[in-house]
């Protein structure tokens, strides 16, 4: 008899257990999970955060974030961060977008200019649709997805002449950045899509072995370029134009005048200017990336 009753209170131990677990705000429920064709993809909520997280080399790594009772709040700083190119073209018209992710980019960038045209581009289409199931991404009529290699689908925009005004590379898969995305020949073909008022904001590392190469590479391609970094972010940011960058002065008041617009979306643009640097912070005599020499082996055990 004694053990019966222990054992139905283990139970119900067991069983408390389990329901504080679940209650607790660390526990993550996991809403999907799939192998597709280039990653394994799972979705997880916990609360109201609900997280894209892909697994491809070494460890989970949160792709997108979304706070499910207030969808327009970016979650990420590097997100967040992105938006810092609108200093310098605050009123983008044609909008690439390479990377969908859960589609938080492409979201706010539709809902600030709902006239622009953008296109987005990800090879991935079991991406597309889990951003659509679980992430509330939805095309229209001035937002398309074209599930495609981004080089190739650039390449192919460079032959035909189809010029952006604004263009995010946003190509993460984890921690981890296609090889032939981060080359002199692949930025050269960027550069032939630029409108000459164009803005190219790249979301890339704030520290790998490959920092000092890829800053050669863009700084070889582009001159000068922002380098926009946070101590809150393990990302850094690229910026460049092609004509010379514009003074700091010249940022701030971009930021005034359109700061307002940015904050249900949880971004602080008025602090963005004094973080936008032009510091040489990296060897000047690294190597540059190629399609010959793009060596992924730098980002091992980073």
């Amino acid at each position: 008899m004694k053990s019966r009753h222990k054992d139905r209170g283990l139970l119900a131990w067991v069983a408390l257990l389990f329901a504080a677990l679940i209650s607790s705000p660390t526990f993550a429920e996991t809403l999907h999970r799939e192998r597709s064709l280039y990653r394994d993809i799972t979705v997880e909520q916990n609360g109201d955060r609900r997280c894209l997280v892909f697994n491809v080399r070494r460890g989970d790594r949160n792709q997108t974030c979304v706070d499910v009772s207030d969808p327009d709040r970016l979650v990420f700083s590097y997100t967040r961060m992105t938006f810092a190119g609108l200093l310098l073209r605050p009123d983008p018209e044609r909008i690439l977008i390479a990377g969908l992710g859960g589609g938080s980019i492409p979201l706010t960038l539709s809902d600030m200019y709902p006239e622009a045209q953008i296109d987005v581009v990800e090879i991935d289409q079991a991406v597309v649709n889990v951003a659509k199931d679980y992430f509330f991404f939805e095309e229209n009529d001035n937002m398309k997805v074209s599930v495609i290699d981004a080089r190739i689908f650039i390449k192919r925009a460079g032959l035909a002449d189809r010029k952006y005004d604004y263009i995010v590379l946003d190509a993460f898969t984890g921690d981890y950045i296609p090889e032939h995305l981060l080359t002199r020949e692949f930025l050269e073909e960027v550069k032939q899509i630029m409108a000459p008022d164009s803005v190219l904001v790249a979301n890339t590392f704030s520290s790998s072995r490959l920092y000092d190469h890829e800053s050669v590479t863009y700084q070889r391609v582009f001159n000068e370029f922002f380098n926009f970094r946070l101590p809150t972010s393990g990302n850094r940011i690229i910026i460049v134009q092609l004509d010379p960058l514009p003074p700091r002065g010249q940022l701030v008041s971009a930021a005034q005048r359109i700061a307002e617009r940015m904050e249900k979306y949880g971004i602080p643009l008025l602090e963005y200017p004094a973080r936008l640097s032009t510091r040489v912070d990296w060897d000047m005599s690294s190597r540059l990336l190629t399609d010959q020499y793009s060596p992924a082996n730098l980002l091992r055990d980073n």
